[in-house]
């Protein structure tokens, strides 16, 4: 079993700054890639950003230039630095880890991302 634990959400003006993180736990062998999944309200969970073991990214369109994900493979933790933040930014962001052998999908309990006018 694998266990991610996010931290780092909370309440920001819209132009404003945070860095979420996730630290893995418990089974991590064979973990590929981390990301970050995000969720609004009304709506369906959408990807934000996914990195590799090996530091390969991809960014959803709307984060792109604003986003930054980075891995600490030493430390099992993921990071997503938010900049240029923007109202419809506002979710709940849930960390994610994919094991290909056996595939398998992990997620964590989420944080809570507001960004206000």
């Amino acid at each position: 079993q694998v266990q991610l634990v996010e931290s780092g959400g909370g309440l920001v003006q819209a132009g404003g700054s945070l860095r979420l993180s996730c630290a893995a736990s418990g089974s991590i062998v064979g973990i590929n890639v981390m990301g970050w999944y995000r969720q609004a309200p009304g709506k369906q969970r959408e990807l934000v950003a996914t990195i590799t073991s090996s530091g390969s990214t991809n960014y959803a369109d709307s984060v792109k230039g604003r986003f930054t994900i980075s891995r600490d493979n030493a430390e099992n933790t993921v990071y997503l630095h938010m900049n240029s933040l923007k109202i419809e930014d506002t979710a709940v962001y849930y960390c994610n880890a994919y094991r290909p052998l056996p595939p398998r999908f992990y997620w964590g309990q989420g944080t809570q991302v507001t960004v206000s006018s």
